[in-house]
């Protein structure tokens, strides 16, 4: 089993769900080291797979995010900062999804629209992964599959739907880019992963 060691300055900070209600959590500045395992588990590809539609945050609150994740020494998985070439996408993003211990989903206008994003949700959910949710300029209640049938078969729009309404019922962070601030939500949902984290390091450790 991996180990893992945390060293914490905490400062209390809150945060606006998107059910209405705020939630205090902290800030965490901590060093994170690994020793090495004999498991047979498969190899970690990253602790938090950040899922997002490219056209609508790349360049903002996705990469941001991984920034802010990779100075607290994380390895976070975002596809365009992580893929080498030569790397199959598709084995990378899936590999990178099954041994994440986290996923943020970056819910946003045009994320529907995205056969991959739609597909990665899909599967996070059914690999049970802890979920935390951004509603970037969207509300839950607006997500849906925008896919044309034509492209993609009954069963995988089945699929997409049902993970889609998984999200709906998970407790996220909003954010509005008209109003909003961006660094805000970026620290906060940093320190909700790392809460996370924490939990499951927990449970590891009493499992």
């Amino acid at each position: 089993m991996i180990s893992r060691l945390f060293d914490f300055i905490k400062q209390s900070k809150s945060i606006q769900l998107n059910n209405k209600h705020s939630l205090d959590i902290y800030t965490n500045t901590y060093t994170y080291h690994k020793a090495s395992s004999s498991s047979s588990t498969p190899k970690a590809l990253c602790d938090v797979f950040i899922n997002h539609r490219g056209t609508d945050t790349k360049k903002t609150l996705a990469t941001l995010l991984y920034d802010n994740l990779k100075a607290r020494n994380l390895r976070p998985f975002l596809d365009y900062k992580t893929l080498k070439p030569g790397d199959h996408i598709f084995d990378h993003i899936n590999g990178a999804i099954l041994t994440s211990k986290v996923a943020v989903t970056v819910f946003s206008p045009n994320y529907g629209h995205s056969y991959s994003c739609l597909h990665e949700l899909a599967l996070i959910m059914e690999s049970k992964k802890r979920i935390i949710p951004i509603f970037f300029d969207i509300k839950p209640s607006q997500l849906d599959v925008e896919i044309e049938r034509v492209r993609c078969p009954d069963d995988e729009i089945q699929r997409f739907r049902w993970a889609l309404q998984e999200a709906r019922d998970i407790v996220g962070l909003m954010f509005d880019s008209d109003k909003g601030n961006l660094s805000e939500v970026v620290t906060s949902a940093s320190d909700i992963i790392v809460q996370r984290l924490l939990e499951l390091e927990a449970e590891d450790e009493n499992f």
